[in-house]
């Protein structure tokens, strides 16, 4: 059996036993293409730990960042654990290179003002008013909610039906969580709801709440970033620094500078582990640190 044969064969398992989602699969095939082709003819059975660690100096010979390789490593590993618990090798040659990591940076947000200013740009953004409407409940929900934007656009209509004031969302790997709306989310989400209903085709009526003619049958994500770089124009904040997970980014920070549990944002945000949302921690220290220099007597001076 070819490489791409047994690729593909992991890939359709990745699918099916772990759950994960088409966004994951898409990057692991893109990634393990790549590695394929790199191979040339080497079949997947006669490859060492040498070879595997010459394509990882080769990537970074491409200049290629730091999370690229971690990620390509990360995909490698796991076919070669498939190829293990499959039979087709007698070992591993993966299982003990170590890959390059993960620069922890801390996540790029807005202020409380410039999201705002996005909200108030969402009514003024879009060619007609279903458009203008449709914007502004993407905005509001997505704030309100912290969702990935792939969980927002995908939404089903149903869970938005009877003014809710929690979502049922659907995560990664099949995970669901409730998530609780702010009133102008409620509010945003009622106008849409009226609207979309009305233009709805009764023959061939869209399970989703922001439905689309194309292929998803929904709002896509390249759509939803497009549409949220003229909201961040029509509100004269840098586009560059505005994308949905920025948002999200945003969603966290305000809550935990509010004084919410990190715990608590964990939850919303759909996280597997604390260790993930604990990047928000910074604000904690500038919280800390902004107490320390307004009540600490020695520091009145």
């Amino acid at each position: 059996m070819s490489t791409p044969a047994r690729i593909a064969l992991f890939l359709d398992a990745q699918s099916a036993e772990a759950g994960a989602a088409q966004n994951t699969r898409l990057g692991y095939a893109r990634d393990l293409a790549d590695f394929s082709d790199w191979l040339a003819d080497t079949p997947l059975e006669d490859v060492s730990r040498d070879r595997i660690e010459g394509y990882l100096i080769h990537c970074e010979a491409q200049g290629l960042a730091q999370a690229t390789r971690a990620r390509r490593l990360s995909a490698i590993k796991g076919l070669f654990r498939f190829a293990y618990e499959e039979g087709w090798r007698t070992d591993n040659p993966a299982i003990r290179i170590k890959g390059p990591g993960r620069t922890r940076r801390l996540p790029k947000t807005l202020t409380v003002e410039e999201v705002d200013r996005l909200l108030d740009a969402a009514r003024r953004t879009g060619r007609s008013e279903a458009d203008r409407l449709r914007n502004t409940c993407l905005m509001e929900l997505l704030y309100a909610t912290g969702m990935r934007v792939s969980e927002l656009v995908g939404l089903p209509v149903q869970a938005a039906r009877g003014d809710p004031r929690l979502l049922l969302v659907l995560g990664k790997g099949g995970k669901e969580r409730m998530v609780p709306l702010t009133p102008g989310a409620r509010d945003a989400l009622a106008v849409w709801l009226v609207l979309r209903d009305e233009a709805e085709n009764p023959k061939n009526p869209s399970r989703h709440l922001f439905p689309s003619t194309g292929k998803a049958g929904h709002l896509t994500r390249h759509r939803f970033f497009q549409i949220i770089k003229d909201i961040a124009l029509e509100a004269g904040v840098d586009p560059a620094r505005v994308t949905p997970h920025v948002l999200r980014h945003a969603f966290a920070t305000h809550l935990l500078a509010g004084g919410a549990d990190l715990m608590a944002i964990q939850a919303l945000l759909g996280h597997a582990d604390v260790a993930t949302t604990e990047i928000y921690t910074h604000v904690l220290e500038e919280r800390l640190r902004d107490l320390v220099l307004e009540h600490h007597p020695l520091a009145k001076g």
